[in-house]
């Protein structure tokens, strides 16, 4: 049972979005502490339209942001950012939540920041950079911790962010490690600095710490506080704790790091063995309640013994007003971390898979997954992340997938078929063609001995519908395979959908248009409540291009209007499941005679077949083929003829699919009869990944190192993505890429 008024009205919210809101909240500054308000005042007189505070743990950056909101007279947001945010999709949801709280525009694209692959760069940063830019009232965007977003993917997608930054505003950036960004925005005159120079204090500083905790030091003694400590806010308050509590602080020499474990032993030695041992172990958490503490240290008094920590001032943080969740600061959680592993190691795994399951239990399953891996349960974490694949997956949220995959190892992974079989799926469906045949095979030797018959119905179930979408032997054989799904998947699983989807494809391929009718329609019936919107987004765009053909344009258009509204429901913008859908959508605007929606609906068609590679082989030539016909009915011929050269590679690789096949022949005859190249040459596939990189300041080197190319291919895209655009400068280009809807919306 949750015990306490803050705990009993909080487990009837969804943690999840009370966690977010404490993230987002703006914090209340401490009262007594140093005032930074000569540094803030001086950056927001300034023109900057970004600040960066960059200084190790300690140097009092967060708080310094917490003033900074307090004395601003622009609307404020906020952004915590913690380490389950090192993935651009999640980072840049989280700078929309924050900044949807001052701007409408930003509320606007907030649940548009889900995306996977080249969409996250080509499509979220750029909708965000915008909503920012069209804000029309000044505001301030205070971001603390943005060392823990630390990938190269996060760090390009906060660039483009920043190019919205509208003038009068700014962006504050708090960071412990060198902030790459901050450089070229300096010489541009666009960002300020704030380092460990000038967040140092001296013996002022050190005067107000030491009332704060009210301790009467002479002025030579504050001095030798401050020349230890080398103005180090923290060693300085540490010291300050230390004298409160009769010790003697001045006797330390060393680094800060140093400095900050002795003072911190030295407060910690003044509480009871029984607060020790609360503070140690409840540090495998980053966020505390009295709830998830009990579960974790087996007890029932964690939300008093919490409220007595926050009344000793020891580096507890609370993350919302009803002081029910908490979190230590920073510096004090990893000392505490530290003394765990000497003083109680053997306890850490235990106390990590506790948290595990309370989180878990509690609708917090992706934390829970970061606590099985520091737990070093390999076998929980596989089931979890196997069950979390899918769903994570269509939230646009396949790097921490690929995290957790990566942390489990090759050798985990294929302990667990299931698991084998999401690892298998995300890559057919992210086009990642050598990994998706490597899990294949993987999977097809796999044999699961102590596997109980509905888990071996099920492994077979799987390995026969992967080898459906694969159809690297022909219709025939993936017709069987998808015939043999839909036998075994029972109506009430979550992939029954996704058999019925492919066994309607495949029918096609064999010219089979009446079952092929009767597996769609039954699938658009099952998908909404089993959540597999990819099914429903290729049933639904099936059945419109079988309208399409038979003259039914009305039929043709209520069920693209389905298939589009389910894309922009679950945020799918950029999945290679939702190409089909918006190429038939453009044939059917076409059609009507509204050109501009069809030219929209083709630009975001051309950007999702970037993924559509010949893993997925008869929806990868269909979406190409549909696009090829609404350029041909638009008389763009160039871009149909080289839509028709990527078909024949994919040809190439899949030759045997059935009357597909004999489709894009027929469209080859026509095209060769057709005179004259009328047309602008389309972006290919792998210009397309590297377009987005052109917003950021990256080198060809750099852009080479973050898609696994050469310099010369990449010189090589860039001059053609140039030639293409009809631009001779990258800012050109982006602004060309963005008015034919290649980039943002």
């Amino acid at each position: 049972m949750i015990e306490g008024n803050p705990e009993s009205v909080a487990s009837r919210l969804d943690l999840q979005q009370l966690l977010l809101r404490g993230k987002i909240r703006v914090p209340t500054r401490a009262g007594g502490g140093v005032s930074r308000r000569e540094l803030i005042e001086n950056a927001r007189a300034s023109d900057a339209r970004v600040v960066g505070v960059t200084a190790p743990a300690g140097y009092g950056k967060s708080t310094m942001l917490a003033e900074w909101a307090e004395i601003e007279d622009r609307p404020v947001a906020w952004a915590s950012i913690d380490r389950l945010d090192d993935e651009p999709a999640t980072l840049l949801s989280l700078l929309a939540s924050a900044c949807s709280t001052i701007s409408t525009h930003a509320a606007a694209v907030m649940l548009e920041m889900r995306g996977v692959g080249a969409s996250t760069l080509g499509r979220s940063a750029p909708l965000l950079a915008a909503a920012l830019r069209n804000t029309p009232d000044p505001f301030v965007l205070l971001v603390d911790d943005l060392h823990l977003a630390i990938s190269l993917s996060c760090q390009d997608a906060l660039e483009i962010v920043l190019t919205g930054v509208p003038e009068g505003s700014q962006i504050v950036l708090a960071s412990r490690h060198e902030q790459p960004h901050l450089a070229r925005l300096r010489a541009n005159g666009d960002a300020v600095e704030i380092g460990a120079a000038e967040l140092r204090i001296g013996v002022e500083g050190a005067r107000t710490i030491f009332e704060r905790v009210r301790i009467d030091v002479d002025e030579e003694r504050l001095a030798d506080v401050v020349e230890r400590c080398e103005g180090w806010p923290t060693g300085v308050f540490l010291c300050a704790l230390v004298a409160r509590s009769g010790g003697e602080a001045l006797a330390i020499t060393g680094d800060d790091r140093f400095i900050a474990d002795y003072l911190y032993r030295e407060c910690v030695g003044q509480l009871s063995d029984e607060l020790q041992r609360f503070l140690r172990r409840t540090a495998v958490l980053e966020q505390l309640s009295g709830a998830v503490c009990d579960a974790v240290l087996e007890t029932t008094n964690s939300a008093a013994v919490l409220r007595e920590l926050e009344s000793l001032n020891l580096f507890l943080i609370p993350l919302d007003r009803r002081r029910g969740w908490y979190r230590y600061h920073a510096l004090f959680r990893e000392f505490l971390l530290a003394e765990l592993q000497v003083v109680e190691a053997s306890e850490v795994d235990g106390l990590h898979l506790r948290a595990a399951s309370w989180l878990e239990t509690n609708g917090l399953p992706a934390h829970a997954i970061e606590h099985l891996l520091a737990g070093g349960d390999r076998d929980r974490s596989a089931r979890l992340v196997a069950r979390l694949a899918l769903p994570m997956y269509q939230s646009g949220q396949v790097a921490v997938v690929e995290r957790w995959i990566s942390a489990l190892g090759d050798a985990v992974v294929e302990t667990y078929p299931p698991l084998v079989v999401m690892a298998a799926w995300k890559s057919v469906l992210l086009g990642a063609t050598a990994d998706a045949e490597r899990w294949m095979q993987t999977l097809e030797r796999i044999d699961w001995v102590d596997a109980s018959d509905d888990e071996r119905r099920t492994l077979d179930s799987s390995r026969a519908m992967l080898r459906a979408a694969i159809c690297a032997d022909g219709p025939e054989r993936a017709l069987a395979d998808a015939a043999f799904a839909v036998a075994n998947e029972p109506s009430w699983g979550p992939w029954r959908a996704l058999a019925l989807q492919l066994h309607g494809s495949i029918c096609l391929l064999v010219g089979d248009v009446e079952s092929a009718r009767d597996a769609f329609a039954e699938t658009s019936a099952l998908a909404p409540t089993s959540g597999n919107t990819g099914a429903l987004l290729i049933a639904e765009a099936e059945s419109a291009i079988l309208a399409v053909e038979a003259g039914h344009w009305r039929v043709a258009d209520e069920r693209a209007r389905v298939a589009l509204d389910a894309i922009d429901a679950n945020h799918m913008e950029g999945y290679s499941t939702s190409a089909l859908a918006l190429a038939v959508a453009a044939r059917i605007a076409i059609h009507v005679g509204e050109r501009a929606r069809a030219e929209r609906y083709l630009a975001r068609a051309m950007r999702a077949r970037v993924q559509c590679t010949f893993v997925l082989p008869f929806i990868s030539l269909k979406v190409r083929l549909q696009l090829a016909k609404a350029f041909v009915e638009i008389g763009d011929h160039v871009t149909a003829r080289h839509l028709m050269r990527e078909m024949q590679e994919l040809l190439r690789r899949r030759p045997n699919l059935g009357v597909l096949g004999e489709e894009i022949e027929a469209l080859q005859l026509r095209l060769d009869r057709m005179s004259g190249w009328s047309g602008a040459i389309p972006l290919t596939p792998a210009e397309l990944r590297l377009l987005p990189y052109l917003q950021t300041h990256l080198t060809i080197g750099e852009i080479g190192t973050r898609l696994f190319i050469s310099r010369n291919t990449v010189s090589s895209e860039v001059g053609s993505i140039y030639r293409k655009l009809n631009a001779t400068t990258r800012s050109a280009a982006v602004d060309r890429a963005i008015a034919v809807g290649l980039l943002g919306d």
